[in-house]
C-alpha cells in the first residue's frame, strides 16, 4: 500500500497558537516502524471539566454521570483480533473501540450539544463529545457482562456466547398502511395536563399568541409505538421527496413533510441496529436488523428500503467471516450506489440498488472498521502493531465501486480516527487515548495533511456525535454542530455557565493554516450550535432556553452578528426545549426539531413523548 509523501506540517499544534509549535500529526517517511516513535504533541495544560449541561437558564445541579447499563467495574485483558493482548472490557480501550479521549488539546470533554443531560429510564451513559458512547453498548448489559466475564476466564473458545445469533429466524418485512400519526396537524392535539407528556396545558395550541415573523407550528408528530421497558433510538431522519422518515424499534415509518401525515408504515422482525446517516440520491437506504429477537442475536441482516414508497427491497445476512466477525455492531455509510458496512476487523460493501456485494475485508495489514458516506467513501483503518497501546491507524478515499484506496493518510503513531466531520473538504478527529487528547486536521484531495486546527487556548471546542451505543463498534459519520464550505471550518466552543444563563460562541477556522478567522458570540444567554450551510452562509441552530423559543440564524462567511431565518414560536418553546436530546435539519424552507431517543416510566408517558416538531414560515 502507497504512502503520500512527507510535508511539512504547518503552524501550530496543542496549546496557545502564541506558543512555538510542537509536533502535528503527518504522514511517516516510509513505511511505519513499530520501534520508531514518531514526534507527537505534548499534553495542553490539564483543565478542570466544567459542569454537566442542564437546560439552558435553569440553576441546578448537573446530574451524577452513571456507567452504562451493565458495566464492569474490574481490570481483565482478552486476546485481540490480530493476536496481540487487547485490553480487557474492564480498562481503558484505545481510539475507536472504547472510551472518549477527554477534549482538544488534553482538555476533558463534556457531553455534545444538547438538552439537559436526562438520565432517562433504563439509558446507558452518554460518551463525550464525538463519542461512541462507553464500552458496553449495543446489547443488554447484563448479558453482555456475564459473557464477557465468562471470555476473559477461558479464551477465545467462549466468544460464541457473545455472537450466537439464538434460534430466531427473522421474517420477512411487511410494509403496511396506517392511519394519519398522533397530532401530524396545524393544530396538534394536547396532553391534558396530568404530569406526563410534553407539559402542556390542556386547551393549550403551539400557534396561540403567535407573534409577528414568528414560524408556525406546521406539525407535531408524537411516539405511537409501545417500546420495551428501557425505550428506544430514534434512527433518521432521512428525507426523499416529500416524504420524510424515522425508524424506531422494529419499524420504518415515512411522513408528509407538509402536514405530518403517515404515507407509509415498514414492520421488522427485529430491531433496527444500525442506519447510515444518509440515503442514496433517489431515496433508498440500507439498514441494519438484528437477525433474531434475543440478547445474543446479532447486528447482521441488511435491509433495503424505498423511502419514497415504503417498500422493503433485497434483505441479506452478511457472511461470519471467522470467530472474530460481529464481536462489534456494524456501522454502516452510503455514497452513491454503495453501502459500506464497518466492525472490528472486517468490512464489506454492497450495491444499494439490488445487493449485490461488491467487496469485502482486504489482504493484508491494514483492515477498514468504519466508513463515513455522501460524496466520497472515507474509510478509517486500523493496522496490526506489537503494541495495542500504541495502534497504528490510516484515513483512506475508497473507490466505492472497488474498494481500492485513492489514496492513503497515515498519522503518527498512536493517534487513531475517531470521526469524520466533513467529506469535502475532508475534516477528520484524530484521538490519542494514551496522552487524553485530540486534534481536529483537514486533507487535501490526494489525502495530504492541510492544516490542524489550533484553538485559544481558553477555548474548548465541541460537536455533537450522539450516543450511537455499540460494543467495540464505531459509527464515523454522522455529527452535528459542525459546518464547512472549501476553506472554513465552523465549530462551537462548550457552554460558558460562569454568567447568570448558558452561552458559548462559533469560531471559523481557516483550513489552510489552520488559525482561526474570527469568531461569533452568540446573543446574550442564548447558545449557537452549527447546522451546515445554507445559499453560501453558515446555519445555525440558536438553541430554545426554559422562557424562550429557538431559531434558525445565519451568520456571513465574514462573520457578524447572527440574522434570524426562522424564529420559532414562543408557544412551542417548552416542547422544543423537553426533548431528551434533539437532531436539528432546515430543509425545502422547514425547520425539523427530532428527538434521538424515546423512553419513559409507563406506557401513557411513552405514547406522549413528542418525537418530531416541524416549523414554516
Amino acid at each position: 500500500m502507497s504512502q503520500p509523501p512527507s510535508q511539512q506540517p504547518p503552524q501550530g499544534g496543542f496549546g496557545a497558537p502564541q506558543e512555538p509549535p510542537n509536533g502535528v500529526p503527518q504522514p511517516p517517511q516510509g513505511q511505519p516502524n513499530p520501534a520508531d516513535a514518531p514526534q507527537t504533541p505534548p499534553p495542553g495544560p490539564p483543565q478542570t471539566p466544567p459542569p454537566g449541561t442542564p437546560a439552558y437558564g435553569y440553576p441546578q445541579q448537573p446530574p451524577a454521570q452513571q456507567p452504562g447499563y451493565g458495566y464492569p467495574q474490574q481490570p481483565g485483558q482478552a486476546p485481540g483480533p490480530y493476536g496481540q493482548q487487547a485490553p480487557g472490557p474492564y480498562g481503558q480501550q484505545p481510539g475507536p473501540y472504547g472510551q472518549q479521549a477527554p477534549g482538544p488539546y488534553g482538555q476533558q470533554p463534556q457531553a455534545g450539544y444538547g438538552y439537559p443531560q436526562q438520565q432517562y429510564p433504563g439509558a446507558p451513559a452518554p460518551g463525550g463529545p464525538g463519542s461512541g458512547g462507553g464500552f458496553l453498548k449495543g446489547k443488554t448489559g447484563i448479558v453482555v457482562a456475564a459473557a464477557l466475564a465468562v471470555v476473559l476466564a477461558a479464551g477465545v473458545g467462549t466468544w460464541f456466547l457473545v455472537s450466537d445469533s439464538g434460534d430466531d429466524d427473522p421474517k420477512k418485512p411487511v410494509a403496511t398502511g396506517s392511519n394519519d400519526p398522533k397530532a401530524p396537524s396545524e393544530s396538534p392535539t394536547v396532553d391534558e395536563g396530568d404530569g406526563s407528556g410534553d407539559g402542556r396545558e390542556a386547551g393549550d395550541d403551539l400557534n396561540a399568541g403567535r407573534k409577528p415573523g414568528e414560524a408556525k407550528v406546521a406539525w407535531l408528530q408524537k411516539n405511537d409505538i409501545d417500546l420495551p421497558r428501557n425505550g428506544s433510538a430514534v434512527q433518521g431522519p432521512w428525507f426523499a421527496g416529500d416524504v420524510v422518515a424515522k425508524a424506531i424499534y422494529r419499524s420504518v415509518s415515512g411522513y408528509s413533510v407538509a402536514d405530518g401525515k403517515q404515507k407509509w408504515k415498514l414492520d421488522l422482525p427485529a430491531d433496527v441496529c444500525a442506519t447510515p446517516n444518509s440515503p442514496t440520491p433517489d431515496g433508498k437506504i440500507v439498514i441494519g436488523v438484528k437477525n433474531g429477537t434475543t440478547d445474543r442475536a446479532n447486528c447482521s441482516v441488511l435491509q433495503m428500503v424505498d423511502l419514497n414508497t415504503g417498500k422493503a427491497g433485497w434483505k441479506k445476512e452478511i457472511k461470519k467471516n471467522g470467530n472474530w466477525d460481529f464481536l462489534s455492531d456494524i456501522g454502516l455509510a452510503i455514497s452513491g450506489d454503495t453501502v459500506a458496512v464497518g466492525r472490528t476487523g472486517n468490512s464489506n460493501a454492497y450495491r444499494v440498488s439490488d445487493g449485490k456485494e461488491l467487496f469485502g475485508t482486504p489482504e493484508g495489514n491494514c483492515k477498514p472498521f468504519a466508513f463515513s458516506g455522501g460524496d466520497k467513501l472515507i474509510a478509517a483503518v486500523s493496522c496490526r502493531t506489537d503494541d495495542i497501546k500504541n495502534p497504528q491507524n490510516q484515513v483512506q478515499e475508497l473507490n466505492p465501486a472497488t474498494g481500492k484506496p485513492r489514496w492513503t493518510y497515515q498519522p503518527p503513531r498512536g493517534w487513531e480516527v475517531s470521526k469524520v466531520y466533513s467529506t469535502t473538504p475532508l475534516v477528520v478527529r484524530l484521538e490519542h487515548e494514551e496522552k487524553k487528547q485530540y486534534t481536529i486536521v483537514a486533507l487535501t484531495e490526494s489525502g495530504k495533511l492541510r492544516s490542524q486546527l489550533v484553538p485559544g487556548k481558553s477555548d474548548k471546542l465541541t460537536a455533537d456525535c450522539g450516543n450511537s451505543f455499540a460494543i467495540f463498534g464505531e459509527k464515523l459519520e454522522g455529527c452535528s454542530g459542525v459546518a464547512a464550505d472549501a476553506n472554513t471550518f465552523y465549530i462551537a466552543t462548550e457552554d460558558d455557565s460562569s454568567g447568570t444563563a448558558r452561552t458559548n460562541k462559533v469560531i471559523a477556522f481557516d483550513l489552510n493554516t489552520g488559525k482561526p478567522k474570527w469568531e461569533a458570540p452568540a446573543p446574550a444567554e442564548r447558545v449557537l450550535k452549527p447546522l451546515g450551510m445554507e445559499g453560501g452562509d453558515v446555519l445555525l441552530y440558536m438553541r430554545p432556553k426554559y422562557d424562550t423559543a429557538g431559531a434558525l440564524v445565519t451568520l456571513p462567511p465574514t462573520g457578524g452578528t447572527p440574522k434570524t431565518l426562522l424564529q420559532h414560536p414562543s408557544g412551542a418553546g417548552r416542547v422544543e426545549n423537553g426533548f431528551f436530546s434533539s437532531k436539528v435539519l432546515y430543509q425545502g424552507g422547514r425547520s425539523f426539531i427530532f428527538s434521538q431517543r424515546v423512553s419513559a416510566s409507563n406506557d401513557k408517558e411513552e405514547l406522549e413523548q413528542t418525537t418530531m416538531l416541524v416549523f414554516e414560515k
